[in-house]
């Protein structure tokens, strides 16, 4: 049986397929040029992040990266032994963690001001498409965290 094209089920037309197949497919292009720095993805993210806004809490940083904090604890502590961020508790507020920049985590910020462009590069793709996906899919992500508090049972 061959699938119609406007069958709703065909798997070329699923949002989640095309989301998924881009996100391996860009993530294998930042891999080779964040091995240099000592990254992985996620903790680019981070780093990403307190580039932009050091110090910020654990929570502050999740929010930033739609992260969960059980998920982003590891990756921290990763980045601390690495030498890149430093970790301590709030004086005005003990339940509060708070990370910021090491000397070294700032210095890294000049060697990873090249990934940008080298992966626009790589990609092929021009940078005002690239930009118009990022609000695209901007939109679609608030739509989906929208979703998920309507709808809090099919939230993982």
């Amino acid at each position: 049986m061959t699938a119609e094209i406007d069958d709703p089920l065909r798997l070329e037309r699923q949002v989640c397929f095309a989301l998924a197949v881009a996100n391996r497919s860009v993530l294998a292009v930042y891999r080779p040029l964040l091995e240099p720095l000592g990254l992985t993805h996620p903790q680019y993210l981070v780093m990403l992040a307190l580039w932009g806004e050091a110090p910020m809490s654990v929570k502050a940083i999740a929010e930033a990266i739609q992260l969960d904090s059980p998920t982003l604890s590891p990756l921290l502590k990763r980045l601390e032994g690495a030498g890149l961020v430093s970790r301590r508790r709030d004086p005005g507020d003990e339940r509060t963690l708070v990370v910021d920049l090491t000397d070294a985590g700032r210095a890294l910020r000049r060697e990873a001001e090249g990934i940008p462009p080298a992966v626009v590069d790589r990609l092929g793709v021009g940078l005002d498409d690239l930009e118009e996906l990022r609000t695209v899919l901007g939109r679609v992500n608030e739509a989906a965290r929208r979703a998920a508090l309507v709808h809090p049972e099919n939230k993982s």
